[in-house]
Parts: structure tokens; sequence; C-alpha cells
């Protein structure tokens, strides 16, 4: 299988202070306000180090603030679109907590670590190994894979490693079939120049995490122009084999 290309179909480089291509005048100078503040700048910072959710007490004690003080903080990040907040998931009793971490869609900018990254090493691989961009993509996604924690349904821990790369992914579900379709391009312009590379990579990883966590398969890419977006990622629900009676 490889992605098949719509009739339509045709973020700049991570540097460090570089701000994302695709962000809206307007978004680039709420963040800019937002980072402006010391604190905020510092807790920024500390969450693009972290590379993990962050508890609001561990930044607290960061900062040396009251917990509403630094969470007021955290609130105006979170509306710049700067972090991400989410709610702790929790096997153990007791209330949630708030988490905090870095917005895939920042990855890049504001000196922080960008896609491309991920990207280029993927891309080295693929030369060094000679092998095909399809088949490093799906290595990389059974590795994604084998990481995530147990007990999430596959189609969730999918859409929610898609977010993880920046593609906003909207979900329709289809019966068996549901269909992810992807509302950015975080390397729109590699994409551009070489879509097929860069395509293939991305349907790999997608096979390699359905392989990976179970219970799915990849049906096909639909790919669009990478600036204007809206590729489909098409799945199907694998059918589970049903136990047989007890005898």
């Amino acid at each position: 299988m490889t992605p098949t290309r719509d009739r339509h179909s045709g973020s700049g480089p991570d540097l460090p202070g570089a701000v994302a291509a695709d962000a809206a005048p307007d978004e680039v100078q709420q963040q800019g306000r937002a980072l402006g503040d010391p604190t905020r700048h510092r807790l920024f910072r500390y969450l693009v180090d972290a590379s993990r959710p962050v508890g609001v007490r561990e930044l607290t004690d960061l900062v040396g603030l009251n917990h509403n003080a630094v969470r007021q903080h955290l609130a105006v990040l979170r509306d710049a679109g700067l972090v991400v907040e989410e709610t702790e998931a929790r096997s153990r009793p007791g209330r949630p907590r708030l988490l905090y971490r870095l917005h895939p869609e920042v990855a890049g900018s504001w000196g922080t670590p960008g896609a491309y990254a991920w990207l280029a090493g993927l891309l080295s691989q693929s030369v060094r190994d000679g092998v095909d961009a399809r088949e490093v993509g799906r290595r990389d996604g059974r590795r994604r894979a084998a990481v995530m924690a147990g007990g999430r349904d596959a189609l969730d821990a999918l859409r929610g490693e898609l977010e993880e790369r920046g593609f906003r992914p909207a979900r329709a579900d289809r019966g068996r079939r549901v269909d992810f379709v992807l509302g950015r391009c975080p390397f729109a312009d590699v994409a551009t120049t070489d879509p097929d590379t860069v395509c293939r990579l991305h349907l790999g990883l997608a096979e390699g995490l359905a392989e990976g966590l179970g219970g799915i398969e990849v049906d096909r890419l639909v790919a669009h122009d990478a600036r204007r977006a809206g590729c489909r990622l098409i799945v199907h629900r694998t059918p589970q084999p049903v136990p047989s009676p007890a005898t």
C-alpha cells in the first residue's frame, strides 16, 4: 500500500528563537506577550526541558509562588497555545492532578526542540541503512507503541500520538472504519518538495503504531497539499477472536 494523493494535492525550519511559520500574527503576538513575563518564561522553559507532564506543586516549588498565582500564569500560557493542560490518568485514590506539558505545535519555535529533528533522524536512518522511508516509519511506530501505557483503546492511543506529532487529528467513526482528518502537516516545507517520502514515512509510522497497539489496522493514507492539510488516515478495527466456551 502506498499513500494515495488527492487530485488537489500539490512551519519553518527549527531555528532557535524562530516562531512557527503557520502561526497567525495575532497568535505570535499573544505568545510573545505571554513569554514576556519572566515568571511565565521560566515556567515555559521548565516544561520544555522536562519533556514530560508536570504538576502544579512542582512548578510552585520552582518559582516560589503560591498555587493560585502559578495556576494563573499557566492559564496565560495555555490560552496562548504554548502549553497543554490535561488531567492526570489516576488509578489510585485521590483527586487527579492537573498536568502541563509543551504544546506539540510549538515544537521548533521560541527556542524549543523541533519536530524536524525527529524527521531528520528517521530520514538519515533510511539513507544509512538503505531502508525505505515507510519501513523506517513503521519501526518507529512499533517502538512508540511498545512504550505507551497499557490499557488504552488503540484508536485513542493513535489519536494521541498524532496530536503529539502536531497533526491536529479530527476523528470520524463510521462503524468499524475510522477516519482521521489531519488538520495540519508539521513538516509542510519538506512535504511540499518531497511529498512521497514524507507521506510514506507517516504511513509507516501509523502502520507501526497499529501493529504494536493491536486491534486496528491501517487501510490507507489519502494525501493532500501539505500546506492546505486535510490528509486522511483511514483505519479499521480488526475483528477480535471470540473466546471458546469453557468445557
